[in-house]
């Protein structure tokens, strides 16, 4: 078994990862992914796009097992933004059932294999059954310590920051907080991932290169790899390039190496 994650463990410093460390090479504590292909995966074979979402579904089990076999703590993947409700109607119906079949059909073994799972997100714009849904896995996997899995979904980062800022304003206001002792630490609190480590690695397959508004505060100092597989064939040879790369890198956050 890997080592144990304490959930409620807030972001360490920043070279946390390079204090886990598995067969000589450092391994990401924490490592974000954005699933990126599916529907290019559907067209490539004359399939519907639902078709690309069901088999990215299968490669988001691939990747946790992969996960949890290569000593990763910590695993946030991007599975909805907000901006993804500007998508067809029909499509965006097609998303949250297989969100909603994921939950049923997965919660169970990510409770037995030791997977905590969480939100991060404007849960609110779910149906309410949805976010019972959410919730119930939240609570049946709450005692996971093997790793700590959660699913961005309605998320954007720019509305978390601004969220975030708004959160600290009020507490100012209502004098919880005094405005003048803020720092980025103290900023980092009111955002949805206060309680995570920020991620040390960020994947993106599909070979698209760029953030799309993706923990914009929090991979301020993550390395990012991109990759040129479409997430539906994402396998565990591929994480492990991912984090291979990562321990090949040197990560200085702004000082000089003498």
């Amino acid at each position: 078994m890997n080592r144990a994650a304490s959930p409620e463990r807030a972001a360490d410093s920043p070279d946390a990862a390079e204090r886990v460390v598995r067969n000589g090479a450092a391994v990401p504590r924490h490592v974000a992914l954005i699933m990126d292909g599916n529907g290019r995966w559907a067209k490539a074979r004359g399939m519907p796009r639902v078709a690309g979402h069901r088999a990215g579904a299968k490669a988001v089990r691939r990747c946790i097992e992969a996960a949890i076999d290569q000593g990763v703590e910590w695993l946030t993947l991007f599975a909805f933004s907000s901006e993804n409700w500007r998508r067809p109607e029909g499509e965006v119906m097609e998303l949250t059932g297989l969100l909603r079949q994921y939950l049923r059909s997965e919660v169970a073994d990510l409770t037995k294999n030791g997977v905590r799972f969480r939100v991060i997100g404007d849960r609110e714009r779910f149906s309410p059954d949805l976010r019972a849904e959410l919730e119930a896995a939240e609570s049946k996997t709450a005692a996971g310590t093997r790793l700590n899995l959660t699913l961005a979904l309605s998320y954007g980062g720019r509305s978390e920051i601004v969220a975030a800022a708004r959160a600290m304003a009020e507490a100012a206001q209502s004098g919880a907080i005094d405005i003048r002792d803020l720092d980025e630490e103290g900023f980092a609190r009111f955002l949805s991932t206060a309680a995570m480590p920020d991620p040390d690695l960020l994947i993106r397959t599909s070979g698209e290169r760029r953030l799309s508004n993706f923990l914009l505060w929090q991979c301020a100092y993550a390395e990012l790899v991109f990759m040129d597989v479409l997430w539906p064939d994402f396998d565990a040879a591929h994480l492990a390039a991912a984090l291979a790369e990562f321990s090949r890198r040197e990560r200085r956050y702004g000082a000089r190496v003498t």
